[in-house]
């Protein structure tokens, strides 16, 4: 699966990079959810600038047991369909990098 962007993971819990396809370059933000008040809800907010574009979800790889972040993006560049992706540290990179994957839907 291809990266679609790369962030680093900030001391206060939230992520910071940037999103990259062929027609689209943006600086993201992934900040923990401070309103979240029940499970439904996402732990983390995806902002670009102050646009908020989606959310993600903590969640545990059944094969593997590592934590990743589930991300839920749209915005009208993504046009009429939500692009999922999940967020994961990069393997063999000693610092705190995470890659973001794209999952296509079909």
């Amino acid at each position: 699966m291809p990266a679609i962007g790369y962030v680093t993971r900030d001391e206060n819990g939230s992520f910071k990079g940037n999103l990259k396809t062929l027609s689209i370059r943006a600086d993201v933000a992934i900040v923990p959810n401070a309103s979240k008040s029940g499970d439904t809800q996402p732990d983390y907010r995806v902002l670009s600038g102050d646009i908020e574009i989606g959310a993600g979800w903590n969640r545990r790889a059944e094969s593997s047991g590592r934590d990743y972040v589930s991300l839920s993006l749209a915005a009208p560049e993504f046009g009429p369909r939500r692009l999922y992706a999940n967020l994961g540290r990069v393997p063999g990179d000693a610092d705190d990098r995470f890659a973001i994957i794209w999952n296509p839907a079909d």
